[in-house]
């Protein structure tokens, strides 16, 4: 192996640990070209492939691999940027003129994340979400580029899939917690990566494809979180020149937390039973072997490429090219366990709270909760409140519309893993999102939830229309006094026109009417979780041995 590095200070000391099995050449990544390569290949004629781990990619052009392909050498890098993993198909001519594979992303994300996925997804019918995410221990070494990295998207629009289309979220939002087995809780968010693009083209789900990173420490995710308020309100342009001093500061609390961390991938799909089920494979790396996840799908594909099982020829992104048996051969040698496990996804959250009574329903009343996944609502509002300090100050706070005739409305419902929902309603100039919990199916309540405020509602089903009223609040998990508790009339029924129409009122002792908001909405097109029609087997993108590319 010949390792080059800008300073070999570091490879001196790995050297002298693995003896002659490794030669050192001093080279910035930037001035290393066809020529060097044809140079180092007659020095050293084993040489076959380049291995890329410099980083950060962000900043990265494709000179390197543009190098490699010129003098004849195989390519594989560990690279995590969106844009620079998912330019490399350009160089896919020349890299099949010369015979050799150029892969990029042979890392944690996408090569992992999708060989995984390529198990995981095998005989379903059809995927509804994917969610992956990646949670390091706090212990783990955390080299400059790899901060840089980080930050360089938080705060920034991050183009993501969710709800059945494109849309843009700031980098390190979206956040929330995963369990990983025998770590733990973890607080993941948004995180821009190649899997926001690869899992949509090769998975083509419903409804969402997420990926998600965090920090152990939530004094250090959710610091970041915060700094990026301060991107997304302009007042910065990006955290990256802080990188220094928050590697820094990082660093000094690095006695605290752990060096275990893990990887967590979570898809709700239509099985080959046609059911609705959550299927999730999770990673957990103890005793400080994390660091080594990342580098084990370059392992991989280096040793396939080595013993030539590995016939692909060509440049891509590193997904469902290298499989998943092969990168897990070396799990054991490091400690690091994976396990796999289906559940069947609960009824939607209306159906379980009213149980019987929810069948005597309208149909476009049921149609409106059926929430398996996720459900996309649109259609049409109008809102009025009354002017005043008070009513303005509940209205920013809840999100509530302010007022409007004839306004666009969108309601994505979305079930949550934990048995709740997540409401979303997108009008032109507000979002207003609260979450669904607790539910009571012998009393028919349920808590709605929007930050620190806790409502608990009471509802009622008939054969035309569903009501809804307040019978208590919490604050911060504190039971408020009556004169506190917001008052609300809801009603739920059919329009002429046979749609779902909503009217909702909402009041405050002492203040009176805050905001009443009433319209209609229709599912938009298929529902995203539906289990109705007739799904087809899906059909994965899957680039592997003995199909080789010929020029």
């Amino acid at each position: 192996m010949i390792a080059v590095a800008r300073n070999t200070a570091r490879l001196e000391k790995l050297a002298q640990q693995l003896g002659t099995q490794i030669s050192i050449e001093a080279c910035e990544r930037s001035r290393i070209d066809t020529p060097f390569l044809n140079a180092l290949r007659s020095r050293y004629p084993g040489v076959y492939a380049v291995a890329d781990s410099s980083g950060p990619f962000q900043a990265s052009d494709d000179r390197l691999p543009r190098a490699a392909i010129g003098a004849g050498l195989h390519y594989v890098d560990l690279a995590d940027a969106r844009d620079f993993v998912g330019h490399i198909g350009n160089l896919d001519q020349d890299a099949r003129s010369a015979g050799v594979a150029v892969l990029s992303g042979a890392s944690s994300t996408p090569a992992l994340s999708h060989a995984a996925l390529d198990r995981l997804l095998a005989d379903a019918r059809a995927v509804i979400s994917i969610d992956v995410s990646i949670a390091p221990g706090n212990r783990a070494p955390r080299g400059l580029s790899v901060v840089k990295a980080i930050l360089s998207t938080v705060g920034q629009p991050v183009r993501v899939f969710r709800s059945g289309r494109w849309s843009e979220y700031a980098g390190w939002s979206l956040g929330k917690k995963v369990t990983l087995p025998g770590i733990g809780s973890r607080p993941v968010a948004l995180c821009e990566t190649p899997d926001l693009d690869l899992l949509v083209s090769r998975y083509h789900p419903k409804a969402d494809a997420i990926f998600r990173a965090g920090l152990e420490l939530g004094l250090l995710h959710y610091g970041v979180a915060a700094l990026g308020l301060f991107v997304r309100l302009g007042l910065i342009k990006t955290l990256t020149p802080l990188a220094r001093p928050l590697r820094a500061i990082a660093d000094l609390l690095k006695p605290f937390g752990s060096d275990r961390g893990g990887m967590r991938i979570d898809a709700l799909l239509i099985n080959d039973k046609g059911d609705l089920a959550r299927r999730v494979w999770t990673l957990s790396a103890n005793a400080g072997v994390g660091p080594y996840i990342p580098t084990l799908p370059a392992l991989a594909a280096l040793k396939m490429l080595a013993d030539n099982s590995l016939s692909w020829r060509g440049a891509a992104a590193c997904a469902g090219i290298i499989p998943y048996d092969v990168i897990a051969a070396e799990f054991a040698h490091h400690g690091i366990t994976a396990e796999q496990s289906e559940t069947a996804a609960p009824p939607p959250l209306m159906k379980r709270l009213l149980g019987a009574d929810y069948d005597t329903l309208p149909a476009a009343i049921r149609d409106s909760h059926d929430v398996s996944g996720v459900l996309v609502l649109e259609g049409r509002a109008d809102a009025t409140s009354p002017d005043g300090i008070i009513t303005a100050m509940f209205s920013r706070v809840f999100r509530f519309p302010r007022g409007g005739t004839n306004m666009p409305l969108r309601v994505e419902m979305r079930s949550e893993n934990d048995g709740s929902e997540t409401w979303t309603r997108i009008y032109p100039d507000v979002t207003m999102r609260s979450n669904l919990r607790n539910v009571d199916p012998f009393t028919h309540c349920l808590d709605e939830v929007f930050g620190p405020v806790a409502i608990r509602l009471e509802w009622k089903a008939t054969d035309s229309n569903l009501t809804l009223h307040i019978v208590g609040a919490r604050l911060l998990g504190l039971p408020l006094p009556s004169i506190l508790q917001p008052r609300s009339s809801a009603r739920e029924s059919v329009d002429n026109n046979g749609r779902f129409h909503f009217d909702v009122d909402i009041a405050m002792p002492l203040v009176g009417s805050i905001v009443r908001y009433k319209g209609y909405l229709t599912p938009r097109c298929a529902k995203l979780g539906s289990l109705s029609g007739n799904w087809e087997p899906l059909n994965i993108t899957i680039m592997r041995p003995p199909k080789p590319h010929h020029s």
